[in-house]
C-alpha cells in the first residue's frame, strides 16, 4: 500500500455559510456520516452531526522528502447551528488545520467568532474561505472580496491566525456549471499542509463519532485516532460499556489497512458488541481511561467571554465528545521569592493554593501576586477521560440570539481526584481561604502572658487554633497557648515579652470599667490564618 499522509481539516463556520456544500464539492470519498446523511439533518436542513469525507492529491514539494506518496485530506464538517456548539467542540479537537467558512454576503457572525475561539484553543493553522461569491454582482465581486478581507484580517490581528490566507469561492453556484475557486482552494490547502506530529507511543485512544452494525461482519466504530496506534487483533476497551473486544478489521475510507496511528480517520470493526450501546465516545487500550466525577484542571479564561467566571457556579464542560455540567471552584498559586511574588508553573498537591471568588483578571494590578489559575471540576455525572485531555467550559444556556461569546475558559486535565463525589478524597487538596479574627487584651498575667477575649465564641473549638500566631495592635507577636475558662477567652504567650509602653497601657486599664470608649482604646489582637476549604481539621497560620 502507498504511504499516505492523512491531514484532518476542520470545516467550521456559522449556520448556512455553505460548509457542507463545500465539503461535498471537494470530496471524492464520503464516509457513512458525511453530507448530512443523518435523517434529522435532512429534515431540518442543517448539519447536526460531524460529517467526514476525504479527497487525495499529490504530495506538495515542501513535504516530498518525508516519503509520503499520497496526501489525503480528511474533511471534518462541523455543524454551525448555535445549539450544537458542543458538537463543534468534539470536532475541533481532532483537526490539523481549520477551514473557516464565511458567507461573503453576511460576514463574520456570532458562531463564526465562536469557531475562531475554538480554533485558537485547539489548532495553530487556518485558512479563511469566503463562500457564495456568485451571489454578488460580477462587477462588484473583486471590490467586495477586498473589503471583507480587510475586515477579517483586522479581526484576526490579535489572534494566532493573523497571517491567514483568504480564498474566495462558490461551492454551489446558482447559475454557473462549475464551482468557482475550488482549484485555488485545493492548491492553497496543499501549500499549507505540514506533517503533523504523529506518535505511535502511548496508550491507544480513539474518538468514536459514529457506531453502527453491519450484518454478517460485526459492529463498526468510526472515528479518529487521538493517541497511539492500533493493529489487527489488538484488544480494545469500550469504557462506557465496560467491555473489552478484539479488533477484527480496520478500514480507512473503504480501504482495508492493517494499522492506524495518531491522526488517522478509520473505521474499526469488532464482534459481539451492540452498536446501540455507544453512539459516540472513547475507545482505548484496556485500563488507560477511567470514569471520574472530580478533576483538577488548568484554567485559561477566554477574553471574549464578558461575564464573570464565579467559583461554585456551573458550566457546560466539553471533553472530547462529552458535554457535562460541572461545578467549578477556582484557585491560584502564590510563590514568595526574593521578597517578590512570582508566578509558579504546574500543579502539585504539596503546595498551598489560594481560593479565588472568580477567575482573576491577569492584567489587574490587584492580582499581581497571583500565579497560575486552576479549578476543581465536580461533574454532575461520571465522565470518561484521561490526563492532559483538553476541555472547554461554556455557558450554553445563554440566549442563542444574543451576540455574545458563550465559551468561558479552557485548559487541560491535570489530576483525577476520585471516582465519587466525596469530600474525603478532596482533603489532600490544599486550597485555602484567608480568614481573620479580632479580639482584645482582657488583662495582663505577666510581662510574657496576656488573656485575650472576643477572639472566639464560647462554643468554638479553640484547640484547633492552638500554636497559631497573633499580632497585637502595639506590635508584639504572640502565640495562642489554649483556652482560659469557659467563655471563649484564650491564653496568649508573648515570646519576646511586652514592651514597656504596652505594660503601661495595660496597667492603666486595670480597675476601669469595660465600656465602649475603653474598648476602642484597648489593645487589639489580630489572628490571620488559612482555612482549608476541603479539610476543616487543617487550619494553619497564613504567611
Amino acid at each position: 500500500m502507498p504511504n499516505v499522509l492523512n491531514f484532518n481539516v476542520g470545516v467550521l463556520g456559522h449556520i448556512d455559510s455553505g460548509k457542507t456544500s463545500l465539503s461535498k464539492t471537494l470530496s471524492t470519498v464520503a464516509s457513512t456520516a458525511s453530507f448530512d446523511k443523518n435523517p434529522q439533518s435532512q429534515e431540518r436542513g442543517i448539519t447536526i452531526d460531524l460529517g467526514f469525507s476525504s479527497f487525495s492529491v499529490d504530495v506538495p514539494d515542501h513535504i516530498k522528502n518525508q516519503n509520503y506518496e499520497i496526501l489525503q485530506f480528511t474533511l471534518v464538517d462541523c455543524p454551525g447551528h448555535a445549539s450544537l456548539i458542543k458538537t463543534i467542540i468534539g470536532g475541533a479537537q481532532i483537526i490539523d488545520l481549520i477551514m473557516l467558512v464565511i458567507d461573503i454576503t453576511k460576514g463574520i457572525q456570532t458562531q463564526t467568532a465562536e469557531c475562531l475561539v475554538l480554533g485558537e484553543i485547539t489548532c495553530n493553522h487556518m485558512i479563511v474561505v469566503l463562500n457564495k461569491i456568485d451571489l454578488l454582482p460580477k462587477s462588484k465581486i473583486e471590490q467586495s472580496v477586498q473589503k471583507i478581507s480587510k475586515k477579517i484580517l483586522k479581526t484576526l490581528e490579535k489572534t494566532k491566525f493573523k497571517d491567514s490566507v483568504i480564498v474566495p469561492v462558490s461551492a454551489k453556484p446558482a447559475c454557473e456549471e462549475k464551482p468557482i475557486g475550488i482549484d485555488i482552494l485545493v492548491l492553497t490547502l496543499q501549500q499549507h499542509t505540514y506533517v503533523p506530529q504523529r506518535c505511535e507511543k502511548g496508550p491507544f485512544m480513539f474518538a468514536v463519532d459514529h457506531c453502527f452494525a453491519i450484518k454478517g461482519q460485526g459492529t463498526v466504530m468510526t472515528g479518529t485516532v487521538v493517541q497511539g496506534c492500533i493493529t489487527l487483533s489488538d484488544s480494545i476497551e469500550i469504557p462506557a460499556a465496560k467491555m473489552v473486544r478484539k479488533v477484527k478489521s480496520i478500514q480507512m475510507f473503504k480501504k482495508p489497512v492493517s494499522k492506524a496511528l495518531q491522526g488517522d480517520r478509520v473505521g474499526i470493526c469488532v464482534t459481539q458488541f451492540d452498536s446501540k450501546v455507544l453512539e459516540r465516545g472513547m475507545v482505548c487500550t484496556p485500563g488507560c481511561m477511567g470514569t471520574t466525577e472530580i478533576v483538577v484542571v488548568s484554567v485559561n479564561k477566554i477574553p471574549y467571554f464578558k461575564s464573570k467566571c464565579l467559583s461554585n457556579s456551573k458550566f457546560h464542560v466539553s471533553i472530547m465528545h462529552d458535554t457535562v455540567m460541572a461545578k467549578c471552584v477556582f484557585f491560584s498559586s502564590l510563590k514568595l521569592s526574593q521578597n517578590k511574588l512570582e508566578k509558579t508553573n504546574g500543579f502539585n498537591f504539596e503546595n498551598d493554593y489560594l481560593y479565588v471568588d472568580e477567575i482573576p483578571d491577569s492584567e489587574s494590578p490587584e492580582n499581581a501576586e497571583l500565579g497560575d489559575v486552576f479549578a476543581v471540576l465536580q461533574f454532575d455525572k461520571p465522565v470518561i477521560l484521561s490526563l492532559n485531555s483538553i476541555y472547554i467550559a461554556s455557558k450554553l444556556e445563554t440566549d442563542i440570539h444574543a451576540n455574545v461569546c458563550r465559551l468561558a475558559f479552557h485548559g487541560k486535565i491535570l489530576s483525577v481526584i476520585s471516582n465519587k463525589v466525596d469530600n474525603e478524597c478532596l482533603s489532600k487538596l490544599r486550597v485555602y481561604k484567608e480568614k481573620s479574627r479580632e479580639g482584645f487584651v482582657d488583662r495582663m498575667v505577666n510581662d510574657y502572658q496576656v488573656i485575650v477575649k472576643d477572639l472566639f465564641k464560647k462554643e468554638t473549638n479553640i484547640q484547633i487554633f492552638t500554636n497559631l500566631k497573633v499580632v497585637l495592635s502595639t506590635g508584639e507577636i504572640g502565640v495562642i497557648e489554649g483556652s482560659f475558662g469557659q467563655s471563649g477567652k484564650v491564653n496568649v504567650q508573648i515570646p519576646n515579652g511586652l514592651s514597656s509602653d504596652t505594660i503601661s497601657k495595660l496597667n492603666m486599664k486595670k480597675g476601669k470599667k469595660d465600656n465602649v470608649k475603653e474598648k476602642s482604646e484597648s489593645i487589639r489582637v489580630i489572628l490571620k490564618f488559612k482555612k482549608y476549604i476541603y479539610d476543616n481539621k487543617r487550619i494553619l497560620q497564613s504567611l
